[in-house]
């Protein structure tokens, strides 16, 4: 199993640096999992959250790892905010997953933006185009097993979104999470903060504590892969 940070994310705007408004283009953390399908032989190369831009994206993917659109057997998601998934389309012959409940609150967030839609603009009228266009990339997104691929497992961290999830990655000497929005960043990891923005605050505090007795390793949502405090010491 091999894995490699393709782009380290950043945030739009950092509390912990005092910064209170948008100072620059926030996107997330990209990762690949180059492994094998759960008992098998069959090559996997799985990439995390594809946030940059589809060209940007395809220069790092081939810069950090030799591989190109074509070579991504699967994309995973770990929410349906935009800034996860800028460059999703890039893959379509890809096997796109995320967490079936994250699947079922994209679709009821839809089905509430389309009824305001209808509200607004009187009766009958057809629904906005984003709308209908999420729609139909929501409809090729499939819900993901619990064991994605040898060594690899669907970590539920719900709270960022309902349906918020990670990966964990198992190995004979460590174990990493890929954490996406449940860890922001390595600095608020360190001070227990969560996005104050939450779908639900007390369950995201939840899963951020639950990931101090579990990780070795963590890919934070909008940072760099780092040890945790337990390791590191």
């Amino acid at each position: 199993m091999e894995l490699i940070i393709i782009s380290i994310g950043a945030l739009s705007k950092n509390p912990l640096w005092n910064e209170r408004i948008p100072v620059r283009t926030s996107h997330s953390t990209t990762t690949l999992i180059r492994t094998t399908a759960a008992k098998s032989t069959t090559p996997v190369n799985l990439l995390v959250d594809p946030s940059l831009p589809a060209q940007a994206l395809e220069a790092r993917l081939y810069e950090r790892s030799g591989l190109k659109a074509e070579d991504i057997t699967h994309i995973f998601l770990t929410n349906w905010r935009p800034v996860h998934r800028r460059g999703l389309e890039h893959f379509p012959k890809a096997t796109w997953w995320m967490n079936p409940t994250e699947i079922e609150a994209a679709a009821a967030a839809l089905d509430a933006a389309e009824e305001n839609a209808r509200r607004h603009e009187g009766g009958g009228q057809r629904p906005d185009d984003l709308i209908a266009k999420e729609r139909a990339l929501l409809a090729k997104v499939q819900p993901a097993p619990d064991d994605l691929a040898e060594g690899i497992d669907l970590y539920p961290l719900p709270g960022y979104t309902p349906g918020q999830s990670g990966l964990l990655v198992s190995e004979p000497t460590r174990t990493t999470i890929i954490a996406g929005d449940a860890v922001p960043t390595a600095a608020h990891f360190l001070a227990g903060q969560v996005f104050p923005d939450c779908y639900d605050l007390e369950r995201a505090k939840d899963s951020l504590a639950e990931m101090y007795e579990v990780a070795d390793l963590i890919v934070p949502g909008h940072d760099n892969i780092f040890l945790t405090p337990r390791v590191g010491g």
